[in-house]
């Protein structure tokens, strides 16, 4: 009898917990007007259990237990749902979600312990706020990235980020669409990233984030990466007219041609135009005009499959006043917008092309495949030392290359349960060829051909493979693995060295990354980042180094937390550290290879976002670095222009009466120019401000620059030069000197 009742107890307990097993919540979250999907979106439910929407809008939630919810559903700049839900035992909920757009609201930023960085948070609230005018401004959206342009508005900006000079892209991994920008072995300069022939108004979002951790992020990812993403769709067309001060004038239009909605699909080719003219503020005229052509045709095939092909074009030229020696203004030679050499400048063209399909398959895998084709035209024309190595003629380069890029990456990945833990992985390889002919450094005087110092036909290729894997721990841990390796195939061709100019070599690195998060509640979020990359290198550097490390390895940690303490205020801070085993530059000014040695560079970088009210929101970026070279003596162990300290932020408003204005600032504090902190790059402080009003479909914009008028210097060096009256060379500082107080309208038109 005692024995045929335990049996019944032990069938009752069976029983009770089959019944109380977990179900699951699954579903689509998609844009209300368009219908289209919404990826990022934030999922939560109470436990602090949640996801966030991927590509097609899917997400799902494991292993919650039966009860009555109430799931919050969030995207930043969508109105915040809160959609109740039953689940039920061993069952599966099915929710479909329709987030409207609304004002941006920082109470409805949710933090989960999925895919959501603090970093990418940050920048979906930037976006939103930010006054953007040139792709320049779009660089400005990573917090701590600060850029210098010194040639005339038509070359590539130089960046500086975490103590790096980054020169114009050798350690940042920039793209569009997931095309790539950066240009490998450039003549210019390694990694050398123009990213003009992108049309600011078409941008939809920045993705971003600091640091070699992401194992989709391989070539030149060192300090940070920076995605691009055009807009899928237009809501309106446009048409905008700017003119300002310096015989400046931009006209941008954006016009969908044609655009078509079914129940199984819905498709557009929209096309965008941007012409950008100006003189400058230099006392040479800088006679720059830029062109830019795209066009975007995109279709969804309800929320499983999507096609998308891109093609754009552009073409600039100008002329350039070139850096100015400190010790000619002070003397009264020439003005700080004068020139020694007014004769330097370019043109550059740019044609693209890009293919890419993401499906949903039924197995719940989800691929995604891209093709790209790049053309590209480089001129350039400098003249940096004046008459240091030629009293005669003087000491003007040319620097030319023709190159075409091909492209092909493809991703593989899927969602699983480790019991009821969701976990996720990704399978991705590729391939990138630069074909270079013709790449040139020359002497030149006044743009007319003296002699050539380099001549030669670079081909380049990396291939690479990565793994990366997500996992849920708990509820709040999540893990984040992967693991790259890159091939690279070097090949030179020195057409001044006939038959015996070839030369060839192929290198290979692995790269492991791995990072935790802790989300400790919804208002406090804690992450580790580790991860392994290496400082890429020109294709003439590698073939000229004899050392035995070819492709040196950057390690890299990031400690960081987010937080959001009150409704209306968002935190993110980090701790940091790189060390690199080696830097290799090549300099393409003089064809030649300068290593650097071993570099350690700590730092610590704070960003806050507040909103006052419904309509004024402030934000603020603090970053503080050291940077230093190891195995160089104390006192002459300085990495020149590094950035110690930083600072950008403002005051954004948005009313719903039409009026929007932002008033910003960047500061840059002085830092060393060379090894031993003789000499110093001055710091500046600028502020700028932006209003607009909208009525209806008009909307009438006034901006001023550099609003206090303050004197600065945009670009600086030091830099051994000799001027005609000069007997000897002389070191010291050379500047581009940074715009003026200057004023700037426009008008735009939406139908």
């Amino acid at each position: 009898m005692i024995s045929r009742g335990i049996c019944m107890l032990i069938l009752l307990l069976i029983a009770f917990e089959g019944s109380s097993q977990p179900g699951n919540i699954e579903g689509f979250i998609n844009d209300a007007d368009s219908r289209l999907p919404l990826n990022g979106a934030s999922v939560n439910i109470p436990g602090n259990k949640g996801d966030n929407s991927d590509l097609f809008g899917r997400f799902s939630i494991p292993a919650v237990n039966p009860g009555q919810y109430e799931m919050i559903v969030s995207h930043i700049g969508y109105k915040t749902e809160i959609i109740p839900v039953e689940v039920k035992s061993n069952l599966r909920s099915s929710v479909n979600v329709n987030l409207r757009k609304n004002n941006l609201d920082l109470a409805e930023v949710r933090l989960n312990s999925r895919k959501n960085t603090a970093l990418n948070t940050i920048s979906a609230v930037d976006i939103l706020l930010r006054p953007v005018n040139t792709s320049q401004d779009l660089l400005r959206i990573v917090p701590g990235l600060f850029i210098a342009q010194h040639a005339g508005g038509g070359k590539a900006e130089q960046i500086f980020l975490r103590g790096y000079d980054i020169d114009h892209g050798t350690d940042i991994n920039i793209t569009v669409d997931g095309m790539p920008v950066n240009m490998v072995s450039h003549a210019h300069g390694q990694g050398y990233a123009d990213l003009h022939f992108l049309i600011p108004e078409t941008v939809e979002k920045v993705g971003f984030d600091k640091g070699p951790y992401f194992a989709n992020k391989g070539n030149l990812g060192t300090a940070a990466y920076v995605e691009f993403t055009t807009k899928e769709f237009l809501e309106e067309s446009s048409i905008k007219l700017e003119t300002g001060q310096f015989n400046t004038f931009r006209a941008v239009g954006l016009l969908k041609i044609f655009n078509r909605q079914t129940g199984q699909s819905r498709q557009q080719f929209y096309m965008a135009s941007e012409y950008s003219a100006t003189d400058g503020y230099f006392q040479s005229p800088q006679d720059f005009h830029r062109f830019n052509l795209m066009g975007k045709y995109n279709i969804w095939f309800g929320n499983q499959s999507q096609l998308s092909i891109t093609g754009s074009t552009f073409d600039s030229k100008w002329n350039a006043s070139g850096q100015v020696p400190d010790r000619a203004v002070r003397s009264g030679m020439i003005d700080r917008f004068g020139a020694i050499d007014d004769t330097e400048g370019g043109n550059t063209s740019r044609t693209n092309l890009s293919v890419n399909f993401n499906k949903q398959w039924r197995n719940n895998w989800k691929t995604s495949d891209q093709l790209y084709y790049s053309r590209y035209h480089f001129n350039l024309y400098s003249n940096f030392t004046f008459f240091l190595e030629d009293p005669v003629h003087g000491d003007m380069i040319k620097q030319r290359e023709n190159r075409d890029i091909f492209g092909y990456t493809t991703t593989a990945a899927k969602t699983w349960f480790l019991g009821t833990r969701k976990s996720s992985t990704e399978f991705g390889a590729g391939i990138r060829q630069d074909n270079i002919r013709d790449i040139e450094l020359s002497r030149a005087v006044k743009r007319e051909f003296l002699s050539r110092v380099q001549l030669g036909d670079v081909r380049e290729t990396n291939g690479f493979l990565y793994l990366h894997q997500d996992m849920e721990l708990t509820n709040k841990l999540n893990l984040n693995a992967g693991l790259r390796y890159d091939h690279f195939s070097f090949q030179y061709r020195d057409q001044l060295a006939g038959a015996t100019g070839y030369r060839e070599q192929t290198r290979g690195i692995l790269s492991p990354k791995l990072s935790l998060s802790y989300a400790v509640s919804q208002q406090v979020k804690l992450y580790l980042n580790n991860g392994i990359g290496f400082h890429s290198n020109d294709t003439r550097v590698i073939l000229n180094n004899e050392a035995n490390v070819i492709l040196p390895k950057v390690f890299a940690t990031d400690l960081g937390v987010l937080l959001k303490p009150s409704r209306n205020l968002l935190v993110k801070a980090a701790a940091w550290h790189f060390y690199s085993q080696q830097e290799f530059v090549y300099v393409g000014d003089a064809g030649v290879v300068e290593p650097t040695g071993k570099t350690r560079r700590i730092g610590a970088d704070v960003s806050a976002r507040y909103q006052f009210n419904k309509w004024l929101f402030s934000d603020i970026d603090i970053n503080l670095t050291k940077a230093r070279a190891i195995d160089a003596p104390k006192g002459e162990n300085y990495v020149p222009l590094a950035p110690a300290f930083t600072s950008i932020g403002g005051l954004s408003a948005k009313s719903k009466k039409g009026f929007s204005g932002s008033l910003r600032y960047r500061f840059i504090d002085n830092r060393p120019a060379n090894e031993n902190n003789s000499v110093r790059a001055k710091g500046y402080f600028i502020a700028d401000v932006v209003t607009s009003y909208q009525w209806k479909n008009w909307e009438i914009k006034a901006s001023a620059e550099n609003m206090l008028n303050t004197n600065w210097r945009e670009a600086q060096f030091d830099t051994e030069s000799r001027l005609s009256s000069e007997p000897a060379p002389v070191s010291g500082i050379h500047y581009t000197p940074g715009a003026p107080r200057s004023f700037k309208a426009g008008i735009s038109f939406s139908f």
